[in-house]
């Protein structure tokens, strides 16, 4: 089997098991959590997408799709085995949250890229959200 078809086969699997908790123990190293802050309620129902950077050119690799929960949240994002160094991007959907919602938005969706230098920290990436505007944080 080719390198490129077990690359394929592993992210398969992995994605097939990793839906936003079915697979990351309860103390998943990475968490989010959206906040409408436009009417002031969790961004539940959001598709979010995990992606890793590859370390020998600019391709991502998604990790992980799961859809946040009535709080906002998305648990499990990832395991701690998973979760190793290097640069990480999370994609929220916001053009669909927000046509759900019966409003369309400035931004139709909302990438946040990080690096992860010690993957033995816990790191928490909020993402506080408008229709017109957008900021996030790490958060602990």
């Amino acid at each position: 089997m080719s390198a490129a078809r077990r690359l394929h086969s592993f992210s398969s699997q992995i994605l097939a098991a990793n839906r936003c908790g079915a697979m990351a123990e309860p103390g998943s190293p990475l968490t989010t959590h959206v906040l409408n802050t436009a009417i002031g309620v969790p961004g539940s129902n959001m598709t979010i997408l995990l992606y890793k950077q590859d370390s020998s050119a600019a391709v991502w690799n998604l990790i992980t799709k799961g859809v946040t929960n009535a709080d906002g949240r998305c648990p499990g994002l990832i395991t701690r085995e998973l979760f190793t160094t290097g640069v990480y991007k999370l994609h929220f959907d916001t053009a669909k949250y927000w046509g759900s919602l019966g409003e369309d938005s400035f931004y139709p969706y909302v990438e946040i890229v990080f690096t992860i230098s010690n993957p033995a920290e816990k790191f928490h990436i909020p993402l506080l959200l408008s229709r017109f505007s957008y900021s996030t944080y790490r958060g602990s």
